[in-house]
């Protein structure tokens, strides 16, 4: 029997998701919601490019139908997204996000971590923190691969993140800035590069059982001044603007760093001065474990993928608060086969819609 679910949150992501399950067969889309006014009173299978389904978007969350499940593909702060979380809550939906802060807000976020598990038990239901990407291969991933040695001594990961598919998150990252520009927008706070290294890192040191002396982020950094346009689904980066960002993080334990994660965003070009892939090294006891992708794990596909993949697992999970690591493998495995009873859009997944 398929899940009932609503989408709070239509831009680009959201989209992506929404486009993923309708094309499913264990979860029914029943509402969605978007603040922009020219998407809400729109029809959903329309707005994605396909016929009309019936599901007219709203504008206010309080006027979703009753669900199984809410999916919210939102903002990345976790403060921010816990009062779309909260009401949802109490209306007793299981509640999955993509929200990066979420992915294990145990020790950045502890008060408001309690208060979402406690709010999620005592209404039966389950909140989860899908980890969007590049959350989920920087804590998941690395701790598999640490069970194949008996003790680890480091984990260093570095990714390069294709962000071309993206849409608002960009303004974050600076992308699209000239340097000048960049500079003042991040003294203003307006540029701070990616939420999650916290999560991530107390995911993978939580898993290890280290009790870290600090988790030390650092500023972000431009990385690519292009000097040709460079275009992406939602945005032209043009010459003399910034078309790549550096941004990394540090777990530091008993004065030395264990766990070191560095991750480049941006719209690449095979003629960069860059690495391309993404590169995970386990130094263990007994052997050094490391784990090479000459192309990368796309950033956007596996964000959509991660979330509509738990889906279903979410919504028969234990109550109250989440994380990836603490659902079976087995739950959360593709489910590509569950599609084959719902027709196609017509639409691949890489030719969206864009954004109005």
């Amino acid at each position: 029997m398929s899940k009932q679910a609503v989408v709070v949150g239509l831009g680009a992501t959201g989209r992506a998701i929404a486009y993923s399950l309708l094309q499913r067969a264990d979860v029914e889309i029943v509402g969605a919601v978007d603040l922009d006014p020219r998407v809400a009173g729109q029809d959903l299978g329309m707005l994605l490019g396909g016929a009309a389904n019936g599901v007219v978007v709203v504008s206010d969350p309080a006027d979703l139908p009753a669900a199984d499940l809410a999916i919210v593909a939102t903002v990345s702060d976790l403060h921010r997204v816990a009062d779309v979380l909260l009401p949802l809550l109490e209306r007793s939906y299981n509640v999955l996000s993509i929200c990066e802060e979420l992915a294990y807000p145990w020790q950045s976020h502890p008060g408001l971590a309690r208060r979402l598990d406690d709010m999620a038990k005592a209404h039966g239901v389950t909140v989860l923190g899908s980890g969007a990407n590049p959350g989920i291969l920087m804590d998941t991933l690395p701790l598999l691969l640490t069970a194949l040695t008996q003790r680890v001594e480091s984990v260093r990961i570095r990714r390069r993140t294709n962000m071309s598919r993206y849409g608002a998150i960009l303004s974050k990252f600076g992308l699209g800035l000239t340097m000048r520009e960049f500079t003042t927008a991040r003294s203003r706070g307006e540029v701070v590069g990616h939420y999650g290294f916290e999560q991530a890192i107390g995911a993978l040191a939580a898993g290890l059982g280290w009790d870290l002396d600090s988790v030390d982020v650092g500023e972000i950094e431009p990385a690519v001044v292009t000097t040709s346009p460079r275009v992406g689904d939602h945005m032209c980066i043009e010459p003399g603007q910034i078309a790549a960002v550096t941004h990394a993080a540090q777990g530091v334990l008993k004065g030395e760093v264990v766990i070191d994660l560095e991750i480049m965003f941006g719209f690449f070009e095979p003629a960069d001065e860059v690495a391309a892939g993404d590169d995970y090294r386990i130094v263990g006891e007994e052997q050094v474990v490391d784990l090479r992708s000459s192309v990368g794990f796309d950033s956007f596909l596996s964000t959509i993928a991660a979330a509509v993949n738990a889906c279903t697992a979410v919504v028969e999970a234990r109550p109250g608060l989440l994380s990836m690591g603490d659902l079976p493998a087995r739950s959360v495995a593709a489910k590509g086969e569950r599609r084959a009873a719902r027709a196609s859009l017509g639409t691949s997944m890489r030719r969206m819609p864009r954004m109005p």
